[in-house]
């Protein structure tokens, strides 16, 4: 799993067709994160890193105590809001505890995170173990797609997985995306392997 125009306002924001603040689907919401999530999200972080951590960037992954953890729910909530990227922790409608993360990703024909003529939007995803096997990434990211579509100038959306992750891959089948490629990613950390992603792509009817 990512500069803009003055005030950090992207082509999003100024087109006045922004992101919505909540999504809800049959089970579940999506909302942007808030501070106060961090006293929630400690403890899932903690049980989940191992798990996670191949996945997704350390940055979103790490465990962290609960202050630090809130001044960076803060800094994903101004990402938000320039328009940079929108990261969505995702509640259980009847419960109110978070099951995982949902995140759009505005991109350039390249790839790169690009916070004004981005041509797509790539979603990315995570769940706590015990959400696993229930169709909440599916769920989620179905809501992630319908809006996705609605934003201007964008053609197409995708989603990169590892393909070892092959739970994360069944997503975007389920959901009509297309395998497009399989591309080597260079390993950040010395010593780690390089990753093969696959990217599925969904294209704007």
């Amino acid at each position: 799993m990512a500069e803009g125009s003055p005030l950090g306002m992207s082509a999003f924001a100024a087109s006045r067709l922004p992101v919505p603040d909540e999504l809800r689907t049959t089970r579940l919401l999506l909302r942007r994160w808030r501070p106060a999530d961090a006293l929630q999200l400690e403890p899932i972080l903690a049980e989940n890193f191992n798990r996670l951590g191949p996945w997704i960037p350390r940055r979103v992954a790490e465990p962290a105590p609960v202050e630090r953890l809130a001044q960076r729910l803060t800094e994903f909530s101004a990402a938000f809001d320039a328009g940079r990227e929108w990261r969505y922790g995702v509640f259980a409608l009847d419960t109110s505890r978070i099951v995982g993360e949902l995140d759009l990703f505005p991109r350039d024909g390249s790839g790169r995170v690009a916070f004004e003529n981005a041509d797509h939007i790539e979603i990315g995803y995570w769940l706590r173990a015990e959400a696993t096997g229930q169709g909440h990434a599916t769920e989620a990211a179905r809501a992630a797609l319908d809006v996705a579509l609605t934003l201007p100038g964008i053609s197409r959306v995708a989603i990169h997985c590892d393909e070892r992750n092959a739970s994360s891959a069944a997503v975007p089948r389920r959901l009509g995306f297309q395998l497009a490629a399989r591309v080597t990613e260079l390993a950040m950390t010395p010593g780690d392997a390089d990753v093969r992603l696959q990217i599925w792509e969904y294209a704007r009817p």
